[in-house]
């Protein structure tokens, strides 16, 4: 017996966010870089609980009208990424399904094998050309996690603030004073 399939058929132009609405939902994630479609497997339970972990820490401190959300789809320009954690401002619209860089303070993305480059490089590039101010990547460590905190520098890049390890818990100020302490953290 034939199985159903999703017929796929590339725009005959490169790929635009209203695209992005015609794919299956299957568990993939699809962002768009420069007209090219970026699809990244599902994540494991590891990737999300340390996403869930790290934004359950927010939440927990976040000032009156912050709001820290898990996935949502962030336009940059040239194109549609997906940040594992994304911190948005007060008065950010609740009803977009993309939001808009300017309403956000934090993007974060928790590296995985098959998200390690994009993470590093690719990501972060174009969340600085956006504007938003502040960048943090998440390594799984042998000890527990540590956490990259970039800022956005001359509006065109983001330098390294520092990291903040298991065993380091620091004093942060993006996107708003606490302390943050991976050692807490469930493993």
């Amino acid at each position: 017996m034939a199985q159903p399939g999703y017929e796929w058929r590339p725009p005959e132009r490169g790929w635009q966010e209203q695209d992005l609405s015609d794919l299956p939902e299957d568990g993939n994630r699809y962002e768009i870089i420069d007209g090219s479609l970026h699809v990244t497997p599902p994540a494991g339970p590891d990737h999300h609980e340390l996403a869930d972990d790290l934004r359950m820490a927010l939440r927990l401190t976040a000032p009156k009208g912050w709001r820290v959300i898990r996935e949502v789809g962030v336009r940059v320009p040239g194109g549609n990424l997906i940040p594992d954690v994304t911190v948005l401002k007060p008065g950010a619209s609740r009803a977009r399904m993309w939001a808009e860089a300017a309403d956000l303070a934090l993007v974060v993305e928790v590296e995985s094998p098959g998200s390690r480059r994009h993470d590093r490089f690719t990501k972060p590039a174009l969340y600085a050309e956006a504007g938003i101010p502040a960048y943090w990547r998440v390594e799984r460590g042998d000890f527990g996690p540590v956490i990259y905190r970039y800022g956005l520098a001359k509006g065109v890049h983001y330098d390294l603030l520092g990291t903040v390890g298991p065993d380091d818990p620091v004093e942060v100020t993006e996107p708003w004073r606490m302390r943050l302490d991976p050692g807490d953290w469930p493993r």
